[in-house]
């Protein structure tokens, strides 16, 4: 098993369908993209944050730099006029766990604000949405795929599969809207043995047999690439290829480390929501080959 990343070149394309690019939202996932897309394949960029800190920094990496943020209709409808590819990559802005009306005040107000601008918009022939693996929830451990079910027990799930619908919804001949559900991202700065190095020989609540998926950053720029110059639509699973359980894989992560093993009390119910093994098959039959199928760390 491959267990370290060689941080490879993302694949170079032989021709483009890009040309005018906006992201929507600029953290972990946006900035490598514009980084990639502006830095190394010369298109324009512009991208968006809700902070006037953050101008300078974003300066470096994008053509253009707006403070904005998705529930400004005005300022979504502006940002569009001209670009070819929006993505939308945002999350709520909090340093912990935020309650599903935070949730649903980020996401739902964007989403109905891009659908009402693109009804406007002659330009974008693409909008992708980053989305979750989240949505599936709890399915006992049982492989899903695109065509699975949402969980509509959770409130958080409910907000993002409502998101993802509105902009589903917002199809056409001329615009293609795809749906990147995507699994834990790790990469650069967020390696999975710095995340289970905090966790090692501490007390987490679960049995750890819930499934996880995972993938690197690597790939979500790539796939996002792969899917954009294609004008591929539709909904789509991004995950690599190892399914562990969170027990499975932090024991491999702790071994490689040296680390103490994590200890899993099963007399409390799971922190996590999700236990399903996601399929990636769809993206595959795409075309796409994932640069990292098997790494952990």
């Amino acid at each position: 098993m491959d267990i370290k990343s060689t941080e490879p070149e993302i694949q170079q394309q032989n021709y483009s369908n890009l040309d005018k690019i906006a992201i929507i939202g600029c953290g972990y996932v946006g900035t490598a993209a514009s980084r990639y897309w502006y830095q190394k394949q010369n298109h324009s960029v512009t991208v968006t944050t809700t902070t006037q800190e953050r101008v300078a920094q974003l300066k470096e990496i994008a053509t253009k730099v707006v403070v904005m943020k998705g529930k400004d209709y005005q300022a979504v409808e502006s940002l569009l006029q001209d670009k070819d590819t929006v993505v939308l990559s945002i999350a709520p802005i909090s340093n912990k766990q935020v309650d599903a009306q935070v949730y649903r005040e980020t996401y739902i107000p964007t989403a109905k604000n891009l659908v009402a601008a693109l009804q406007k918009n002659k330009s974008v022939k693409q909008l992708i949405y980053l989305s979750s693996v989240s949505v599936y929830g709890n399915k006992n451990g049982e492989w899903v795929d695109e065509t699975s079910p949402v969980d509509t027990e959770s409130e958080y799930n409910q907000v993002l599969s409502e998101a993802e619908q509105l902009l589903l919804n917002s199809a056409s001949e001329d615009v293609k809207i795809t749906i990147l559900r995507l699994g834990g991202i790790y990469g650069p700065k967020r390696e999975l043995m710095k995340r289970f190095a905090k966790l090692a020989g501490k007390n987490i609540d679960g049995s750890g047999e819930t499934f996880t998926s995972w993938i690197h950053l690597d790939d979500v720029i790539a796939a996002m690439d792969y899917i954009a110059q294609r004008r591929l639509g539709g909904i789509f699973n991004l995950v690599n290829d190892f399914n562990f359980t969170i027990r499975e894989l932090s024991d491999k992560i702790c071994e490689l480390g040296n680390l103490e093993k994590i200890l899993w009390d099963d007399t409390k119910p799971s922190y996590r929501s999700l236990n399903a093994r996601i399929s990636n098959e769809k993206i595959k039959d795409a075309g796409y080959k994932l640069i990292h199928p098997q790494t952990i760390v």
